[in-house]
């Protein structure tokens, strides 16, 4: 007798009992657990949604729309037919993705294409996702009903701290949608405006995930009516902490990125694996520590774009290039995945309410965030104007939508019975948004910025770039 592996008796036994039910119950594999997709048909149903949104990403960029939303609509589509993933791992690829994109944007930041005017880059990141939130979630708590599913106006519907969560939920804007469609019109609008609006882009999207956090933090605080104000007054040091300490975790971690790109790096091949690692590295490290991941993965990738390096073929530049496909991918696993978590019926009832909240925020809040910051602004009116049309929702409003119905069921003195129709609808309402968002502004954008005549201003604006580059 030959010694045979113990696997392999388990296999042959299985055959063995396979051929004994005779040849129409032929059986040569151990019988799958009912309720677990087999891993071939998994294989085969991810690799096919991965080919299909391809397709659907051409046919989406050849009518002006963001390739994005043909994704996210595809998810929406083929959704009732299966269900590959549960509440749990969508959090976590969440999160996942949400690092190596913030990383990336940080990666895209070159401080030196926004010469003259970062300041007011921070500012309209910053202080335009605080205004266009605070004026949102005004507007969503005014027309609300009781249960966010239909227009009731008024101040007495929807609980206030739930419309302030969408609103957070919808504060940040996607650079790469926005730039997807700006590629459509390349000499229509000077290139300094073109890098403001990847800069405001890229630092809003912490900004805005800061933001829901506190929103959060203060409408889930326990405590009596006594102790708020210190509860609140520790919510805010909470979040101020957490900025703190992801900007220094962030710095301190693009140290042990610049040390790998000069010292352990060699050839091109190895600067994704080193992108995704300090990617998420940066991301765990700050939130093992009580600091903001996410503050972190954008700030080290925003100093690692920004210095010099011993190697002059392995710089931040080729590592952006390489992580490009990646980062595609993810962005497009986040819509994917969003499309196939939602299920259509579900969207009709916030229906109304999305298409109010999305003409809301896009002809209220969003304008006019951007005006009232214009005194800061070393642009002209015209040039703001693009730049409040240019506010494109995207992935991270979508994935910020999952820890908002997490939070809905916890907000203070909201009824239990009412918690169910809250946290769909909820939901619904950010859907709707960022498809309505996409495909208006998407499809308007490049007539805005042509109608809007910007390019007689570009020649200026090259020559003070140049300027200041000398």
């Amino acid at each position: 007798m030959i010694p045979l592996p113990g696997s392999f008796h388990s296999w042959l036994a299985t055959m063995v009992a396979g051929f004994s039910q005779g040849a129409e119950t032929l059986r040569i594999s151990p019988p799958i657990a009912p309720g677990i997709v087999p891993l071939p048909l998994m294989m085969l149903t991810i690799g096919g949604i991965f080919l299909g949104t391809l397709a659907i990403s051409r046919f989406s960029l050849r009518i002006g729309v963001p390739a994005i939303l043909g994704v996210l609509l595809f998810g929406l589509l083929i959704n009732p037919s299966f269900s590959l993933f549960n509440h749990e791992t969508i959090l976590r690829l969440q999160v996942l993705s949400l690092s190596i994109l913030l990383f990336n944007a940080g990666l895209e930041t070159d401080i030196r294409s926004i010469r003259g005017f970062l300041e007011y880059g921070i500012i309209l990141a910053v202080g335009g996702v605080i205004l266009s939130s605070l004026m949102l979630g005004l507007i969503i708590w005014f027309v609300a009903s009781p249960d966010a599913g239909g227009i009731q106006l008024g101040f007495r519907q929807v609980p206030v701290a739930v419309a302030m969560l969408i609103a957070a939920c919808l504060g940040s804007t996607d650079a790469g949608a926005t730039l997807n469609v700006l590629n459509l019109v390349k000499g229509a609008i000077p290139r300094r405006l073109a890098a403001l609006v990847q800069f405001e882009s890229s630092v809003n999207d912490p900004s805005g995930i800061l933001f829901l956090g506190l929103v959060i933090g203060l409408t889930t605080l326990e405590g009596g009516s006594s102790g708020q104000q210190g509860v609140v007054v520790e919510q805010v040091q909470t979040f101020l902490q957490k900025i703190g300490s992801g900007l220094l975790i962030g710095v301190c971690v693009s140290y042990l990125g610049r040390f790998s790109l000069n010292r352990l790096v060699r050839e091109t091949s190895q600067l994704l694996i080193l992108g995704i690692a300090i990617g998420l590295i940066s991301y765990g490290v700050a939130e093992l520590m009580g600091g903001s991941g996410f503050i972190s993965a954008y700030v080290a990738g925003l100093m690692l774009r920004n210095h010099t390096y011993s190697n002059e073929q392995i710089t931040p530049q080729a590592l952006q290039q390489t992580l490009l496909p990646f980062n595609t991918m993810t962005e497009i696993t986040v819509f994917l995945i969003f499309g196939l978590s939602v299920y259509p019926l579900e969207l009709l009832p916030a229906l109304p309410e999305g298409i109010v909240v999305a003409i809301a925020l896009m002809l209220v809040a969003r304008p006019a965030s951007v005006l009232l910051l214009q005194r800061f602004s070393p642009f002209s009116l015209r040039d703001s104007l693009l730049v409040s049309w240019c506010g494109l929702r995207g992935a991270v409003p979508l994935a910020l939508s999952f820890e908002m119905v997490d939070a809905i069921p916890r907000v203070r003195g909201i009824d239990p019975t009412a918690v169910p129709s809250l946290v769909q609808n909820a939901g619904g309402i950010v859907f709707c948004v960022v498809v309505i968002n996409l495909l208006v502004q998407g499809l308007t954008l490049p007539h805005v910025a042509r109608w809007l005549k910007l390019d007689e201003e570009a020649p200026m604006a090259v020559a003070v770039t140049a300027a200041g580059d000398r």
